[in-house]
């Protein structure tokens, strides 16, 4: 396809712009770093739609936090792009395509420097929004003040945090709000504790370090969405239908939850919530933490190794699968859901939206893929709902003791294929991923009968933290489910648990 630097064309079809799209022009408020599809199919597009709602007045400036690579489709375009979310809308298979306009300029601070040390200066500036990947909140001694930039993004932040502090001679109403995405736990108190940590590596006055403490906020935020990103195999036909060029569509999901904590409140200066959009601001977000992984990545964990070994490959699969979808909303319902701390209405709305996504006839979420780890998947999200369950009811959850089982069913295999433990579904071979030393064991044990085997891995310490096998009823449960997936199939021990 011909394409014009300049000209923002693109064989027939003139690249977005801020003329197509009638940006208008409002107060810088936002500084994100980070350029990538997830922030800008989350909170960009949450913020764009609650500047068009009218209860929020301001527009985000990208940094892009690493030296490689360019901004040169965000300039093509003056930073203007559409996001495509797809999924389950009121029930039905839908498409909603929004112009997101608020993004004002995308600057690289390798290049551009000058122009991203003004940006501290900027009076409106108040909130910075980062995603910078889990290994990006990580403290660089190598960083120095002179550097322009600091490598790391807590370098850059500090000195940042610390030119602005200068500039407007540490008065406390210029502090700034961080909102931090990444996907670590305690986000903003981890990147608190670097900048601090990079103060004090760099000698900054004792001021300084009072005025992050005081005037800023380092909020802690759990951020939910699945960004498939830029659709190389259909932009064409998108960009056809929008009758303008993008290369910067990024697509997603419908279902979105930012869960935002923070010592003090900052609801009204985020009023997000108030456009409708999935935003909850809270003095606690481990609740609502323990609800996603124990429902949304627990389900996932406790069905997928059941339901490959049923036959099917895909999410979707299972969902069309009435045997495996009344085992999902089993554990869900009946045996995750009373062991957790939130309202019943909300655990049960958020169950529901996790259906719907598992639903999503737009995304092909292959089983093996989410296999990949499941020891240690299975210890993190399945066994503190089986514990609190046990420890709840008196008894042992039957869903999730099943789950176990399908877990042993699934890394039985003695041969291997590179880095991978070979597995075995009727006469089609599969590969089990797992740390090598997870299957070095399987490896040597899964051979065994059921009950030795259950046994040798529940009481395994270094996989569950625990010996498991100390928990009354638990090794021969699994080792009865064990038995009964190898005697008659995975579907039928499934059919007879109910």
């Amino acid at each position: 396809m011909e394409r014009k630097e300049n000209g923002k064309q693109s064989g027939s079809m003139e690249y977005l712009n801020q003329k197509m799209t009638g940006k208008k022009a409002r107060p810088v408020r936002v500084l994100q770093y980070g350029e990538g599809n997830f922030l800008r199919a989350f909170a960009d597009l949450m913020i764009d739609e609650a500047n068009e709602r009218g209860v929020f007045d301001g527009d985000v400036v990208i940094v892009k936090p690493t030296a490689h690579g360019s901004l040169e489709r965000f300039e093509r375009q003056e930073c203007q792009y559409t996001a495509v979310l797809r999924g389950i809308i009121d029930g039905e298979p839908k498409e909603q395509a929004h112009v997101v306009t608020c993004v004002a300029d995308a600057v690289h601070p390798y290049e551009q420097y000058e122009t991203y040390a003004a940006l501290a200066k900027l009076v409106t500036l108040r909130f910075v929004i980062s995603n910078t990947t889990e290994a990006g909140i990580v403290y660089e001694e190598s960083d120095r003040l002179e550097d322009c930039p600091p490598k790391s993004f807590p370098g850059k932040l500090c000195k940042l945090l610390y030119e602005r502090y200068l500039h407007f001679q540490g008065d406390p109403s210029k502090g700034l709000i961080l909102l931090p995405a990444e996907l670590i736990d305690d986000n903003g108190k981890v990147l608190r504790d670097c900048v601090l940590r990079q103060a004090r590596n760099w000698g900054l006055e004792e001021g300084f370090e009072a005025w992050v403490k005081e005037a800023c906020i380092f909020a802690s935020t759990l951020v939910d969405r699945i960004v498939a990103g830029y659709p190389r195999e259909e932009a064409s036909a998108l960009c056809e239908r929008f009758g303008y060029q993008d290369d910067l569509i990024t697509v997603g999901e419908p279902f979105g939850l930012w869960v935002i904590e923070s010592e003090k409140d900052i609801s009204e200066e985020f009023p997000l919530p108030k456009a409708g959009l999935p935003v909850i601001f809270t003095e606690n977000i481990k609740p609502y933490k323990q609800r996603k992984v124990r429902i949304l990545n627990g389900a996932h964990t406790s069905f997928v190794l059941a339901s490959f070994l049923c036959g099917n490959d895909i999410v979707r699969e299972s969902m069309e699968d009435e045997t495996i979808l009344r085992f999902i909303q089993e554990t869900i319902y009946g045996e995750v859901i009373p062991t957790l701390e939130l309202p019943k209405n909300d655990l049960e709305e958020f169950a529901g939206a996790v259906l719907e996504r598992f639903r999503n006839p737009y995304v092909r979420h292959a089983l093996l893929s989410i296999s990949l780890n499941s020891v240690s998947k299975w210890r993190t999200r399945c066994m503190p709902s089986l514990l609190s369950y046990a420890a709840r009811e008196g008894r042992l959850p039957k869903h999730l003791t099943f789950s176990m089982a399908a877990l042993l069913a699934f890394y039985t295999g003695a041969k291997r294929r590179g880095k991978a433990l070979i597995g075995h579904r009727g006469a089609q071979e599969y590969e089990i991923l797992d740390d090598q030393a997870v299957l070095d064991f399987f490896a040597e044990n899964s051979g065994k009968d059921a009950r030795e085997y259950a046994k040798a891995v529940l009481s395994r310490k270094e996989f569950w933290g625990q010996d498991l096998s100390e928990i009354p009823g638990l090794s021969d449960e699994v080792a009865g489910y064990l038995e009964k997936i190898r005697r008659d199939g995975m579907r039928s021990a499934l059919e007879e648990l109910g």
